[in-house]
């Protein structure tokens, strides 16, 4: 059977601001936290999140500057590099490429073409590396190749195919085992997803249910979703759910074709965004606050005991502030 960026993650884009983080991590799991009051961190591994040492300032030449409406970043596991979307308002169409391994910037021109940036939600596909995304009622997809720097030649966003439901649909996308899963899709039951086959370019006829163990499911209804890494660079298998309420976090496992719930972030806020890692699913919140919940897949008792924390080395370098921001992870 048969996911996520994600990342996601995903998300869907109207608002102007004036700051834009992101958060998402690198292949060592370190997270990594860019726009945060114009500068740009590493928190480093979840072992040292609530240590009482800062986060490292890793703000550095070449970077974009985090002021365009939702800014969202995705992880390429093969190339240890992250992409960052609407970082820029003075190059909107432009991709900034941060190599996590020589810990340097670039940027990638884009040809939109009728792309549009202030409105879409994508995952960025774990084996192909390729970006696709719902804007407008169609299928769009990027190929990011294996770029870790910037290249001379312009990449280009083409127009694969108009998807099979109405107009007023706000994208909700997740990755896992290289299938796109459509939540919250008009006229598809709660705890069910519309799935699309990346390799094959197929929308499969039937949902598909992610039933909990209970019986009951995880709501129809907007939100973000992300996927889970595995940490031997193999394609996602899990990804979150986060309804807009922050009623709960449910974990969708696609292997099993079963749903966990999980606990509720503890800020509710409905403009937070959220990436997993491997062993934690992190939330940013839109004013700048940085939690986890650790998650062990295949754990269910660890996992329904686990709680929200802040990443406290994080909050100490950079606080969280009373001015509402917004931004996100990737879908994967």
């Amino acid at each position: 059977m048969l996911l996520p960026t994600v990342v996601s993650l995903l998300f869907f884009f109207s608002a102007t601001v004036q700051a834009s983080p992101c958060i998402t991590f690198d292949t060592n799991w370190n997270l990594l936290a860019f726009g945060f009051d114009g500068k740009d961190w590493n928190a480093g591994t979840q072992d040292t999140w609530s240590s009482s040492s800062t986060a490292a300032d890793i703000t550095t030449s070449g970077r974009p500057p985090f002021d365009a409406a939702n800014t969202t970043c995705y992880l390429s596991q093969y190339a240890n590099a992250v992409y960052a979307i609407n970082a820029d308002s003075k190059n909107p169409s432009s991709i900034y490429i941060y190599d996590a391994t020589a810990k340097s910037w670039s940027i990638q021109t884009v040809d939109a073409g009728s792309f549009d940036y202030t409105s879409f939600d994508a995952i960025l596909d774990h084996d192909t590396n390729v970006f696709y995304a719902l804007s407008h009622g169609n299928l769009f997809s990027l190929d990011m190749g294996l770029l870790k720097a910037a290249n001379s030649t312009p990449l280009n966003w083409l127009n694969d195919e108009q998807v099979p439901y109405p107009s007023g649909y706000v994208p909700v996308m997740a990755l896992a085992q290289n299938h796109i899963h459509f939540l919250n899709v008009p006229d598809v039951p709660s705890g069910s997803a519309d799935i699309f086959v990346i390799h094959y370019s197929y929308f499969q006829p039937q949902a598909q249910a992610y039933p909990l163990l209970n019986g009951s499911s995880f709501p129809a209804i907007y939100g973000q979703a992300t996927s889970f890494f595995q940490a031997d660079n193999t394609v996602q298998q899990e990804f979150a759910f986060i309804p807009e309420d922050s009623s709960a976090t449910y974990i969708i496992n696609v292997e099993t074709n079963t749903t966990q719930a999980l606990a509720a972030p503890t800020t509710q806020d409905p403009k937070a965004t959220y990436v997993a890692g491997v062993t934690a699913l992190v939330q940013l919140t839109s004013n700048g606050t940085v939690s986890y919940l650790p998650y062990l897949e295949g754990n269910t008792s660890t996992n329904a005991a686990a709680t929200w924390a802040s990443v406290s080395n994080l909050a100490a370098a950079a606080p969280p502030s009373s001015t509402s921001t917004s931004g996100s992870s990737g879908s994967a």
